[in-house]
């Protein structure tokens, strides 16, 4: 099975979750540039690695996932 073919597998209905800085997300994402740089983040992405949502607060992040009817899985 592809990468791609594995990420759709679980499009629209899993999620992840992956502590990362600020740093890392400004530098993967530009449009994130306005995020203050140095600190410490919760991200959560679509199953094909398409962020859905960023925040300091790990309970909002698992509850914009639950609220989107979203399966939560975390990386390392």
């Amino acid at each position: 099975m592809s990468e791609t073919d594995l990420a759709a597998v679980g499009e629209g209905h899993l999620a992840y979750l992956r502590r990362m800085s600020s740093d890392d997300m400004r530098a993967r994402f530009p449009a994130a540039k306005s995020i203050e740089p140095g600190l410490n983040l919760w991200a959560l992405f679509s199953a094909d690695g398409t962020p859905l949502a960023v925040s300091d607060d790990r309970g909002s992040i698992l509850a914009s996932a639950d609220e989107n009817e979203l399966q939560t899985v975390s990386t390392h």
